[in-house]
């Protein structure tokens, strides 16, 4: 049976299957051999390579499938395994004999059974490397190994994107009889400083606006020259809460898309994408009314929409044919040039399903599916009264929710009061009225079973009484046998 699709699963199975890609990351993305990734890790070889095979065929969701409960786990208290940890950061360095036979004492003063050497290797060499540089060789050393590593240039197109906020200095009308700056959110091509998608919207930055330019950055372009598309093999951004989620993460798993985030503090090789924030703040901004540098207060002419409608011609048409004094050619033509073919996900309703829904688990009511005040309705819910089912909605439209039941999808309930639409009374009185005749259905057909089942005991316990016996049968024994008879009787 194959695995459901990441978007069917519910947020244990999810957070199992990222709990387990967390534990094979350093082999999958950074080249480290299985077995030596299976060893620190505590898992057998065998797990290991089984994990390894079911994600690279079925992505975050193939590592969903359920194991035992204690696999791959240290056998140590999160009290001893931090004192471990401890023991390995100290300065100067100990060795793992010397941490080793120090846990052991430690463990016999807190009564807990004493840990193996090759747990206390185990728990030692788990430990992050940059971790263990910045403990035992200080922030310079930290800083050279590891804050450095991508701040060359990309490869190639979709090697490496970036994504990062501004507020632009514009006024706009924000539709509810107010004002105000709007944001943009930007996903850029390193390789080729082609920007792959946008979005802008008011209010702070989001986990979800993200995920808007994003689904535009992956998706091919509805404009004509812009081109610019497909699954980034890096996506590397700040160190915002927008940017470090936990769906984020899952998603880019799911997409083999290697997340990167610069220091606290640290923003290092984002000069490229700063350089397209100020392009748009001095090319396009100044020439549209509501322009709103520091110290101005001009009035808001436009809204959001027309906002949008000036700043993707500019981009399009514009930035990307201009000639970028680093690369020496247009992002358009260095993004196009070697006539690779992009990493495209299956389709957009699986796009969709996973950047831009968050997934509840509800139960059906008689009356629909209840969640955040509402209620949500369609026919074929009727044969799934009672049931969990799992909803997957868009925060920015709550009209609808899909709903998956074990894994499958089941239907797109609807919010009458949101959706401007309404399920007819017919199609519910039709939909439960055929629930009710499968289960009938479905009653007669075991009764029949258990019938048929009770006539064959019956035919069984009576044998030939019930047929006519043969002539020269003998007359039936009469149970409990017969009086014995004597000769002097």
């Amino acid at each position: 049976m194959s695995q459901p699709p990441l978007s069917g699963l519910s947020e244990a199975e999810r957070t199992l299957a990222f709990e387990r890609f967390e534990l094979l990351r350093p082999h999958l993305e950074e080249g480290v051999p299985l077995a030596r990734v299976a060893r620190e890790q505590g898992l057998a070889l065998r797990t290991a390579t089984r994990w390894a095979g079911q994600y690279r065929r079925e992505g975050l969701a193939g590592l969903a499938r359920k194991g035992r409960s204690d696999r791959g786990k240290r056998r140590l208290s999160d009290t001893l395994r931090q004192a471990i940890e401890g023991l390995a950061l100290s300065k100067p360095p100990l060795s793992v004999a010397t941490i080793h036979r120090r846990a052991i004492a430690l463990a016999e003063r807190l009564g807990e059974i004493p840990p193996t050497y090759y747990a206390v290797s185990a728990t030692v060499l788990a430990l992050d490397p940059a971790l263990m540089t910045l403990a035992h060789e200080g922030s310079k050393a930290y800083a050279d190994a590891f804050d450095l590593v991508y701040r060359h240039e990309a490869t190639g197109p979709n090697a490496v994107w970036q994504a990062d906020h501004t507020e632009l200095d514009i006024l706009l009308k924000d539709g509810q009889g107010g004002t105000g700056k709007p944001w943009l959110t930007v996903i850029l091509d390193d390789y080729s400083r082609a920007v792959a998608g946008y979005a802008l919207f008011f209010g702070s930055p989001s986990a979800i606006q993200t995920a808007l330019a994003l689904r535009q950055a992956i998706w091919r372009k509805g404009r004509p020259g812009w081109q610019v598309c497909g699954i980034p093999e890096v996506l590397y951004s700040d160190h915002g809460s927008d940017f470090t989620s936990r769906h984020l993460e899952q998603v880019a798993a799911d997409l083999k898309i290697r997340l990167v985030n610069s220091g606290v503090g640290r923003p290092r090789g984002r000069g490229k994408i700063e350089r397209f924030f100020e392009s748009v703040s001095q090319v396009l901004l100044p020439r549209l009314p509501g322009y709103a540098p520091a110290g101005t207060a001009p009035e808001a002419r436009l809204t959001l929409g027309d906002l949008a409608a000036e700043l993707e011609p500019f981009l399009v048409d514009r930035y990307h044919h201009e000639r970028h004094v680093t690369t020496g050619c247009t992002p358009h033509e260095r993004w196009a040039s070697g006539g690779f073919l992009p990493r495209m996900p299956e389709s957009l309703e699986q796009l969709d399903l996973l950047l831009l829904t968050v997934p509840k688990t509800r139960r059906v009511h008689r009356d629909g599916i209840r969640f955040s005040g509402l209620r949500y309705i369609d026919p074929n819910l009727a044969a799934y009264v009672g049931e969990e089912v799992l909803l997957r909605y868009d925060p920015l439209d709550v009209a609808e929710v899909r709903v998956f039941h074990e894994g499958r999808f089941v239907c797109r309930a609807v919010c009458q009061e949101l959706a401007g639409e309404t399920v007819p009374l017919r199609e519910v009185i039709r939909a439960r009225d055929r629930r009710r005749r499968e289960l009938r259905q479905t009653i007669r057909d075991r009764l029949k079973v258990m019938e048929s089942l009770l006539e064959v005991r019956r035919g069984d316990a009576t044998g030939q009484a019930t047929g006519d016996a043969p002539e020269d049968s003998p007359p039936p024994r009469r149970p409990g046998g017969t009086l014995k008879r004597y000769a002097d009787d």
